[in-house]
């Protein structure tokens, strides 16, 4: 449950978002627990590429990055969910001495890291709820150590450039000058591979998308009847990017603690962006704050994961 703060925070950039000219929501707002376990369902799907390609790119060159790691690492995950993925580093990276996972679904968070406690009693797990995209601090009990950075998923490409640009600088913050970033960015393709990804046969992408209004309700009290809006995903060329949408399927009106915002047939939500670079252009992005040192990728290229160090004076 959000304290106070957390409800005000949450009801201030939900009414933003609702009214601007295109309605808009922050897509961190999908992840309370049921939206965190969607998205770990959306990660097994057939059509969606980026966690299988990724997990098997770690698989097969964990002994490479192990030695760009070093020997001594504190490994940091924003957005951390269910660390799935990051068992592969706790598996076979023996110079990891603490893991903090960092998610804004602070239940969820509890749980995975009472899980990763009992898997890895070796390591000490320190969760820390936050929103990684602003400032943080670590936990004060952390350990002196490297500073490594981890975040899959391709989770830059649903960042603005300006909220990347805050994010690169947050995170140059936590490193420091002796750190590192190992990161999942999702490349360019196919349109027909990348509009599949976000419009699965199982509609589990529709029901996280829709989780969104759920959440809303949940917290902040609110009216949205999720079945009058439609789940929508696809390619915009031009911003290259896939964009998520909820549809609005009639004209009503939604009370949201107070106030009510109109809604007509047609008119959509603006949920999810999820923007792919070329190599050149991720590279351009991250130069103020780091340099790109390696990259792997699959034989497909559909997906890289990459090793950034901080960016020389």
């Amino acid at each position: 449950m959000k304290n106070s703060d957390e409800r005000e925070a949450m009801f201030a950039e939900v009414l933003e978002g609702l009214n601007q000219p295109q309605k808009a929501l922050p897509s961190k707002y999908f992840y309370d627990e049921k939206g965190s376990k969607l998205f770990d369902e959306i990660t097994e799907l057939n059509e969606y590429y980026p966690t299988r390609t990724e997990w098997q790119i770690l698989e097969s060159k964990i002994g490479e990055i192990e030695r760009y790691l070093g020997d001594d690492i504190l490994l940091i995950e924003p957005g951390s969910g269910s660390s799935d993925k990051t068992r592969v580093l706790l598996d076979q990276v023996s110079g990891i001495c603490c893991y903090i996972p960092i998610d804004i679904s602070g239940d969820y968070l509890q749980k995975v890291a009472g899980k990763l406690r009992r898997d890895y009693p070796s390591i000490q797990i320190l969760p820390l709820q936050a929103d990684y995209t602003q400032s943080f601090k670590l936990p004060a009990s952390s350990p002196e150590a490297r500073r490594v950075v981890f975040f899959p998923g391709s989770t830059i490409g649903n960042f603005k450039l300006e909220t990347v640009q805050r994010f690169l600088k947050v995170i140059s913050e936590i490193t420091g000058r002796d750190g590192a970033l190992l990161i999942g960015v999702d490349l360019k393709k196919d349109i027909e591979i990348l509009e599949a990804a976000y419009n699965d046969s199982k509609g589990i992408t529709a029901a996280f998308n829709k989780n969104i209004l759920h959440h809303i309700n949940r917290v902040l009290d609110a009216g949205f009847e999720a079945s009058l809006f439609e789940h929508k995903a696809f390619w915009d060329e031009g911003k290259s990017r896939i964009e998520m949408h909820l549809i609005c399927q009639q004209d009503h009106e939604v009370q949201i603690n107070g106030t009510s915002i109109s809604f007509k047939k047609g008119e959509t939500i603006h949920t999810e962006n999820s923007h792919k670079y070329s190599l050149k252009d991720f590279e351009e992005i991250v130069s103020p704050w780091f340099t790109v040192k390696k990259v792997w990728m699959d034989e497909e290229k559909l997906f890289s994961v990459q090793f950034l160090e901080p960016a020389g004076d």
